[in-house]
């Protein structure tokens, strides 16, 4: 198997900036894990929390948004609100397939996300592993 074209890392750090947490409409799946985490995290029983962030879709349960798109958990003054608890479709970003799939893909990730291709260098391995713990 060949090497990926971003075997050398990339450059990726977290500037909290919200642009992953807010406009287009999408889904931010979670599962039971996760549920239980952000529940815990917002001081509600598992059904209180599920029935006031969570749906349906597609077979799998994702957070609710606001009508803007904008993810129930990020506050404009704040950030994200359960930053400590996000899912891991929220904490693997920006190393998804989708954005990793050929250096115009990485592009067009750093055009949208300030923090992609800055600051920290991130090996390989790293984004192999966090490319895999979730599939977009």
């Amino acid at each position: 198997m060949s090497e990926p074209w971003f075997q050398d890392g990339l450059k990726f750090t977290c500037t909290q900036c919200g642009k992953c947490c807010t406009g287009d409409p999408g889904y931010v799946w979670v599962d039971d894990d996760e549920i239980d985490r952000l529940a815990a995290a917002r001081g509600m029983v598992r059904h209180e929390f599920v029935a006031v962030y969570t749906y349906k879709a597609r077979g799998r349960v994702s957070l609710r948004e606001r009508p803007n798109g904008d993810c129930i958990f990020y506050d404009a003054a704040k950030g994200c609100t359960v930053y400590a608890q996000r899912p891991k479709q929220c904490r693997t970003w920006p190393f998804w397939d989708s954005n990793l799939a050929t250096p115009e893909d990485w592009a067009r990730t750093e055009s949208i996300c300030p923090g992609s291709g800055e600051g920290e260098l991130i090996p390989v391995e790293e984004i192999l592993k966090r490319a895999r713990q979730i599939k977009m």
